[in-house]
This record gives structure tokens, sequence and C-alpha cells, in this order.
């Protein structure tokens, strides 16, 4: 084995080919924008080998001069990698838990948000925009239309998919926002030709499971991880409290849930109290009644996966950190003992039954959830302003966001013999 390693190792050294790396460690200027960088690199057609574990999860691509502007241009660390140095990195990736993934195509992206979205901002289309990653916007009407069929990687939106208008009823139902948004969302489920919001919701994240399950690349952060699930486990029943729909919630309703719906939760029980800020007890802490350590004290750590064997989780949580300070949201994280068994879990607080991120497979494709709202908010509230990413340039929650924009775009890279 060593012999064909040395073999191979040989001939790109007399290939005599430079190198660009983009470093992915504490010294990148920018982490956000390298993303972009990659993604811009891959619409050029130019392969980018991702160097997993090092470096921080570093990228490697022929050397091109406008590469290599463009990297300055947008303030984007980089080196020139002689044949000599790629001989070095490539024998420090195979006797360490590293190994090279290979990124052929830019995958094409959706964000599922509504056209006039509430007054607050979404973490991964603030990620996208600031990183300069081009994405399209699709709601409701172009789903059923059929049009995630276009799309590789889908984000979905801090959506509430059980049809209780986020449960701000207690605090917002005065408010013109909130008004004006239970009407455009119902007037959407008629058009579409459903009686209620939760029904017409309830079809949608069927449609979205199909897509998945046709080899989609689903991304969902906050309470769009839950409300998911919890809309899936309510099909045929009414689990909307009659304040939202003027119909009421079909009688037992916790017993009826069909938990063999849903992607990554099992077992909850639904909160269906209009007066209480949760959708069930997925979420932990529970949003109603929170348990805050404070920013200074909440953080929660990535797992470390065997890069040659577990490509996938590997790939999701490449970082410049292993400890990641925690941020809050509707949906905060999840408990652990809400999780089915299957499920990868990549990211957990260490002191709480609180899990962060989780990612699985479902059909031909995949799903990956992480809890909370903002990684540099720790406490958003609705009217926030949205927050500006140049002053977070090397955000490691950040990063999660944008590790799941190029893992379409990826397969193993095989080592010539």
């Amino acid at each position: 084995m060593k012999i064909l390693i040395t073999l191979f190792l040989l001939i790109k050294f007399l290939s005599g080919a430079d190198k660009l790396l983009i470093p992915m460690d504490q010294i990148q200027k920018d982490h956000l924008k390298a993303y972009g960088i990659a993604f811009w690199i891959l619409e050029k057609n130019i392969n980018i080998e991702w160097l997993l574990n090092y470096r921080g999860g570093s990228f490697l691509i022929d050397y091109y001069s406008p590469i290599a502007q463009e990297c300055r241009i947008r303030g984007v660390s980089l080196k020139k990698i002689s044949a000599n140095d790629l001989i070095d990195i490539y024998s420090e990736v195979e006797k360490n838990n590293m190994d090279i993934v290979l990124l052929e195509k830019a995958p094409k992206i959706a964000i599922y948000t509504p056209e006039n979205n509430q007054p607050w901002d979404d973490a991964v289309t603030l990620a996208l925009t600031y990183a300069e990653v081009p994405y399209k916007t699709l709601w409701d009407r172009e789903v059923f239309e059929g049009d995630l069929q276009k799309y590789d990687w889908l984000h979905l939106h801090h959506e509430d998919f059980t049809g209780q208008y986020g449960k701000f009823y207690r605090n917002y139902h005065t408010a013109q926002w909130y008004i004006e948004q239970q009407k455009k969302f119902e007037s959407m489920a008629k058009e579409l030709g459903f009686l209620t919001v939760h029904e017409q919701k309830k079809a949608l994240t069927r449609l979205i499971r199909t897509y998945v399950g046709n080899g989609g690349f689903l991304f969902a952060m906050c309470s769009a991880t839950d409300t998911y699930d919890i809309a899936l486990a309510e099909e045929g029943l009414d689990a909307a409290h009659h304040v939202f729909d003027a119909t009421p919630i079909t009688p037992n309703v916790n017993s009826k849930l069909n938990y063999k719906n849903t992607f990554a939760f099992t077992d909850f029980s639904l909160m269906t109290d209009p007066m209480v800020y949760e959708f069930s007890d997925i979420d932990f802490p529970p949003s109603h009644n929170p348990i805050t350590r404070g920013a200074e004290a909440d953080y929660f750590t990535l797992f470390e996966f065997s890069a040659k064997y577990d490509p996938v989780p590997t790939m999701l949580t490449q970082n410049h950190v292993s400890v990641i300070k925690g941020f809050m949201g509707q949906t905060t994280g999840f408990n652990r003992g809400k999780i089915k068994k299957h499920v990868v879990i990549m990211g957990e607080d260490p002191v709480s039954p609180q899990v962060k991120y989780l990612h699985g497979n479902y059909g031909q494709g995949t799903y990956t959830f992480l809890g909370g709202h903002d990684p540099e908010d720790y406490q958003h509230f609705v009217g926030d302003p949205p927050t500006d990413l140049s002053l977070h340039r090397n955000s490691p929650g950040y990063r999660l966001i944008l590790n799941n924009i190029l893992f379409p775009a990826a397969r193993k890279k095989e080592r010539k013999t």
C-alpha cells in the first residue's frame, strides 16, 4: 500500500502543477467568503479538493490567476502550493484522520420563504448573501406546482408547518404584521384548494418529503425543524386550536400521532394551548420555560467523525473550532430522548439533554437540522435588526450552515494507483 501511495505522490510531483490552498483554520481572514469562493469556482466547472479535517477543512484547487485574484478581491486568505508542498499535504492527509472529497458541481439552491417574509431575518439567507452564493426563493405555490425538482438543495425558512402562525398568538395576535400574515396564509391555502392553513401546510410537508426521498438535500433551522416533523405526524388530524382555524382539535390528538411519518423525531407530545409559546416537547430548552446559562456560558460541542469512513458527517462538521457558542431560537435545540435511533448526532450540549445539530437519510436524499435562530445573535427577538456578518467573518456557527451548501457537490475522491 505504501508503494502505491508513494507512486501516486510521485506522479503528482512530476506533473509540476502548482495549486492554490484556501486554508480554513485560524489564519483564514474570512471563512464565510471562502465558501462563496468555493461555490464560485464550482460554477466555473473547476473541481475542488475538500481536505476534510486538514487545517479546518481547507480547499485545494489547481492554480489559476483569476481565482487568486478573486480571493484577494473578496478578502479570502490563500496560499500558492508547490509540487513539493503538495506531497506533504497528501502525506499528512493519508496518515491522519483526514480525507479528500472532490467537489464537482455547484448545486442549485432554493430557500423556502414567504414572498414578504416576517420582519426578522433568516440566518441562511444572511449567510448566502454575505458569502455571495446565488440562490432562488420559492413558497407554497411554487412547491405545489412542482418547482422543487429544479433544485438540489432546499432550506426551510423559519416556518411553522403546523399552521399556528408561529404560536405568536399570545403576544402578537393584534400586531399588524401578524394579522397581515394570517390573511396571506389563509388566502394561499384557499387558492391551493384547502379549507385551513394547517391542512395546506401538512400537504406541503409531504411534498417536501417526496423531494427528499427522490434525492433532495434538505436543511432547516429553528422552528422549521420540529414543526416540519410535527406536521408529518399530524396527517389526518387537527391539532390547531380553534383560534387558528375555527375548528376543534381532534380528541386525544397526542395518542393518534403517527411517528412513522417523521424524519428525525419520535414519541413527542404536542402543546396545543395557543397561549403557550411552544409546539411540543421536542424543543430543549422549552421556549415557554427557557433554561439559559447566559451567552457567556452557553455552548455546544461538535462530534469528531472518521473522515475516511464517515465522510458525510465529517463534511457537515468542518470547522476551525470544536466548541461553538450556543444561540437560542423558537426551537433552540432537540431533546435527545425524542430523536430516532438512526439519526446521526453531530453537535450537542455536553451538560444537558440538548442536541443542537443532527443529520439523517430519507430515501435517496438527506436532511440536516440545526437548532437555534442566529449563530451570532444569542437571543434574537421579533423586530431585531439583521446580523451584520461583516462583523462575524469567522463565525463557527455560520460555517455549519455553509458546509451544507457544498455537501451536495461532493463525492469521495478515489486515489489513483
